[in-house]
């Protein structure tokens, strides 16, 4: 027993170490946010700043002559907005693969992952297109609308909903459910960690979306927090402790909804380590 103990300290110590090793780009650009310009690049590096300047940097990506919490307010609606359309049309889609039976679902379902494997610099012709005509160019609406549905996140539901035991779905039956209030009443409380992931990964990927707000978002009003901090950087371009305040304030949203859901995402681990 005595060795096993010790045996996991000495894991645990080696794998606090490694964390750090990754934590170090991160634990830079915070200790960088928070320097005067002068202390930025010195080396070694001074990872607790003797001349604090957290504030002024806050004020000068807050208050400054680029609209950065105007960006933030976009980003955050767009993610929000994209993110609850996706969990209701994946959770949906992917429930309707797992559970009901209907013809040719192995066949479309095989399809939707081909199509997943087409890259999306390759349609963006056509989405540009369609976008046009559909007279959304331009708006927050057509970053939503292309970004609704998600192929990978379907899969994810599909095969967690899978796991689910068919007996539930039987007994909703039995009780005069139908099938919209046997994937509302139990399919969706029982996928609740597989739903935190996916809203997690799906907000993530809305909020860091680059390409995107690039070609279809052309009024500067309408920027999210990417081509927002590009647009710092340029004006900024020599105030390295400004551009690390603007990058933290960008992956704060990010860590938040981690911290948040993160029971939920270490539940989805433990009950698909159980299953497998």
């Amino acid at each position: 027993m005595a060795q096993l103990k010790i045996s996991k300290i000495i894991v645990t110590l080696l794998m606090g170490l490694l964390s750090l090793v990754f934590l170090s780009p991160l634990l830079w650009m915070l200790s960088a946010a928070s320097k005067i310009e002068k202390d930025v690049m010195k080396f070694p590096v001074q990872w607790i700043p003797t001349d604090w300047n957290l504030i002024n940097n806050f004020q000068t990506v807050w208050y400054g002559k680029v609209p950065f919490g105007h960006y933030y307010m976009n980003s955050i609606k767009i993610a929000l907005i994209t993110t609850a359309l996706t969990l209701v049309f994946s959770s949906m889609a992917g429930f309707s693969f797992a559970k009901m039976k209907f013809r040719y679902k192995n066949i479309v379902f095989f399809m939707l992952l081909t199509f997943f494997m087409i890259p999306a610099e390759s349609t963006l012709v056509p989405r540009y297109v369609l976008i046009k005509w559909l007279g959304l160019y331009n708006t927050h609406a057509a970053l939503i609308v292309m970004t609704a549905f998600s192929i990978p996140l379907t899969f994810l539901m599909r095969q967690f909903m899978l796991g689910i035991n068919q007996e539930f779905i039987e007994a909703g039956k039995i009780d005069g459910a139908g099938l919209f209030r046997i994937y509302w009443q139990i399919v969706l409380p029982m996928a609740k960690p597989i739903l935190a992931t996916a809203g997690i990964l799906k907000f993530m990927w809305s909020w860091n979306d680059y390409q995107n707000p690039l070609i279809f978002l052309v009024d500067s009003k309408l920027y999210t927090v990417p081509l927002g901090i590009q647009s710092f950087q340029g004006m900024y371009s020599t105030s390295y402790a400004a551009i690390m305040m603007a990058a933290v304030s960008a992956i704060l949203p990010l860590l938040l909804v981690f911290i948040i859901l993160q029971k939920q995402v270490i539940k989805g681990i433990a009950v698909g380590g159980v299953k497998g």
